[in-house]
């Protein structure tokens, strides 16, 4: 299949059979967009190679309406749940206490499993789900024979940090009793992430790196959809879901303010999740600067992605499959809190060629944010040589790779557990 355009539509979709192999990705979604557009581009990835099958995300996402599914993904949305700048989780809508709206949306996890009864099943990043709520559902899947599979991105945290958070959780033991497959979307001479956690022997077998998932262009929206500075060259910024990006907002309009002499005009992306104060007052700086723009949630990114000339952006994980897809320049300014996992990730792209860096002093306490340092920076993106001339192999391998992981349970015509005992949807 073509992995340059995913969202394409085709002309004729296939047609719908009852014993079609079936995937079930999980997503528990508590800030931002990460992890519904890494769901969201496996799901689209494995209808385009094996248009035969079905696939439902479970997703705890505020906007995954907001996004383009290809032929045979739907989504099931349970109820949101935030994590505060403090680390409590909070609903993120429903009068209830967490404990009622964990076992709430547990229950409705595995209703699902029990009438979808999927062939494969793909957990994003958190093994047992937030605070557990995803067990009864894995029990069944372990007693009725599906394929589980944990998927990780490249980064999760610094290894001491993540070993006590999943020692704490149980999750530890999952990978060893539960799953059968851990897919990791990045390469082991990137990063390692599971590298620092003890009783490697258990699971190492069932590890396999896939290469980072290319992202595509869209198809095209209506003419002159976006600011009008998208028809030169421009540095697009963006602070990924926008609910800790802030700074790195504030950074660059500071350098514009200081420094009209900066080449490029740059277009900002906000995200829908800053807050409506913060945007109004970026707004307000951004309206008494010619070469800025600004521009609120935009789900499909890739679009404006794919027309920048350069990117200034914070580091997350679909940031940068996006950044090398499209093969931009790049600036990251990495977060440091409440993980290192944004740090992390740009230390090591940084040092294969692959973008720049530049660390904000203020987020460890520091020195306040020098505009003029941001200001140099932008001058010398346009200058900088895209990722692709880092020559790392294999980079953007991820989707044919997990296509092809699954070839033996998803290219079949039919289910292969129905096919093999006839009895397999039946009970729990």
């Amino acid at each position: 299949m073509p992995f340059n355009v995913v969202d394409l539509p085709r002309a004729e979709r296939a047609p719908r059979d009852p014993l079609a192999p079936r995937v079930l990705i999980y997503s528990h979604d508590t800030f931002g967009l990460g992890h519904i557009r890494r769901c969201r581009a496996i799901a689209n990835a494995l209808v385009a190679i094996y248009p035969h099958i079905s696939v439902i995300i479970v997703s705890g996402s505020s906007v995954i309406s907001s996004f383009q599914f290809g032929d045979g993904v739907d989504y099931v949305r349970i109820p949101g749940v935030e994590k505060q700048s403090d680390g409590r989780y909070d609903p993120h809508h429903l009068n209830l206490d967490l404990d009622d709206t964990i076992r709430l949306r547990s229950d409705i996890i595995k209703t699902v499993v029990l009438s979808f009864d999927p062939d494969v099943v793909i957990v994003d990043k958190e093994p047992i789900g937030l605070r557990g709520e995803l067990l009864p559902a894995l029990e069944i899947l372990r007693r009725r024979g599906a394929r589980i599979v944990l998927g990780l991105r490249d980064v999760l945290d610094e290894p001491a940090k993540l070993h006590e958070e999943w020692r704490q959780s149980g999750a530890l033991e999952a990978l060893a009793d539960t799953y059968d497959d851990i897919f990791i979307y990045g390469l082991e001479s990137v990063y390692a992430p599971l590298a620092g956690l003890p009783n490697q022997h258990l699971f190492a077998d069932k590890i396999q790196y896939t290469g980072y998932l290319k992202r595509a262009v869209p198809s095209p929206m209506p003419p002159n959809r976006y600011p009008r500075i998208t028809k030169e060259p421009f540095i697009l910024v963006t602070p990924g879901g926008g609910g800790d990006g802030a700074g790195v907002i504030d950074w660059v309009i500071s350098a514009y303010e200081a420094d009209p002499t900066i080449p490029l005009p740059a277009l900002i992306v906000f995200g829908p999740f800053m807050s409506r104060e913060r945007r109004k007052g970026f707004a307000e700086r951004i309206a008494r600067i010619p070469k800025l723009e600004g521009l609120g949630f935009e789900p499909r990114l890739e679009l404006l992605m794919n027309r920048a000339h350069c990117v200034v952006a914070m580091g997350g994980y679909n940031t940068f499959c996006e950044i090398l897809s499209f093969d931009k320049p790049a600036l990251i300014v990495p977060r440091v809190k409440p993980r290192l996992e944004q740090a992390i990730r740009a230390e090591r792209a940084d040092a294969l060629g692959l973008i720049d860096v530049l660390l904000d002093p203020s987020q460890n306490g520091g020195a306040p944010r020098d505009p003029l340092v941001m200001a140099a920076a932008l001058h010398a993106l346009p200058k900088r040589l895209p990722p692709s001339q880092a020559f790392v192999p294999s980079l953007l391998d991820g989707l044919p790779a997990i296509g092809r992981l699954l070839a033996a349970d998803l290219s079949a015509p039919v289910r292969g557990r129905l096919r093999d005992s006839g009895t397999a949807a039946v009970g729990s």
